[in-house]
């Protein structure tokens, strides 16, 4: 990340050093995406971390969401995040996107809904033989997977 990196308002002082969590999110923000953002925030409070939140625009979806709606409407329902950057990335695949977005993150924790467990599996199996989704991000990104059931 680069000198100025901001999330809702403040800069944060040196986020290379802070933990990182990544939570994909749907928008506009369905029950699922509630519930596992609602978990997301909880462990970045824990581990005094920052939280980025990230929504997929596809390419072959005509709805395209900007950063600002995506930063309101997670405002709305939660109030204004410290230490948060919003994150809109345009893809073919949600999944892919997301691995982009995580590594590039250098993210510690992912925090991923239930429902999106198996759309994952599917995709890693392309990838790997073992589509241990745990597995995978621990061994090939370092990071930990929090799975949220609403």
């Amino acid at each position: 990340m680069s000198a100025g990196w901001k999330g809702s308002g403040a800069p944060v002082e040196n986020p290379e050093s802070m933990t990182q969590v990544v939570v994909p999110v749907r928008y506009p923000l369905s029950e699922h995406s509630r519930a596992t953002l609602e978990r997301a925030i909880e462990i970045a409070d824990e581990r005094d971390a920052a939280l980025t939140v990230i929504h997929v625009n596809l390419y072959h979806d005509n709805r395209q969401t900007s950063r600002s709606q995506l930063r309101e409407s997670v405002e709305r329902e939660f109030g204004q995040l410290p230490r948060t950057r919003y994150v809109v990335r345009n893809g073919l695949l949600v999944e892919e996107t997301l691995l982009d977005e995580i590594a590039g993150a250098d993210a510690d924790v992912v925090v991923i809904g239930k429902k999106q467990v198996s759309r994952w599996r599917k995709m890693i199996r392309r990838l790997v033989d073992d589509p241990d989704i745990e597995r995978f991000l621990r061994t090939e990104l370092d990071t930990e997977v929090v799975t949220v059931e609403p």
